[in-house]
């Protein structure tokens, strides 16, 4: 949208009017917009970077995947209360968090039910890796030698005594 950011368009109408409409439902439902929360002039699906906070269960951008530019703030006490309110949804594509001590990063990442998790990190896609979730978030992988085993067909035989 300016020199040097390079996130592009919604994928479809469909998509960009869902995106207006989960935040423009959260707002009405109490959640506090911190920026963003509109259409960008830079084009017909261009949604501005968003972050709501004060994001409860009963918003619908709390429990599905918007694909879309907005970051949902909910606050927690405890590492144990952030993956229950992580893990208490139907969807698991990518999770994403920030520590830095290490062994918080191996038992966090492990406990959370996605398929993929970015610590430290915000851009996780990459033609190695292999992408997918679990839940309603898909089954399988794609990309990275695990996305081959799609259109592999495995055999298994089991001789007796001949």
């Amino acid at each position: 949208l300016a020199e040097g950011i390079s996130q592009g368009p919604i994928v479809n109408k469909s998509q960009f009017d869902k995106v207006c409409e989960m935040v423009s439902e959260a707002q009405g439902a109490g959640a506090e917009l911190v920026v963003g929360g509109q259409p960008h002039s830079a084009g017909q699906l261009f949604y501005t970077p968003t972050i709501l906070n004060n994001v409860t269960e009963n918003m619908s951008l709390y429990k599905e995947e918007i694909f879309g530019p907005v970051v949902s703030i909910k606050t927690f006490k405890t590492e144990e209360e952030a993956l229950a309110l992580a893990n208490d949804s139907r969807v698991g594509l990518a999770s994403y968090f920030y520590s830095e001590n290490i062994s918080q990063c191996f038992r966090v990442a492990k406990k959370l039910e996605t398929g993929m998790v970015g610590i430290n990190e915000g851009i996780i896609s990459a033609a190695e890796a292999a992408f997918g979730g679990i839940k309603e978030s898909g089954l399988g992988r794609e990309g990275s030698s695990h996305g081959l085993d799609e259109y592999t067909n495995i055999k298994y035989m089991c001789f007796g005594n001949l």
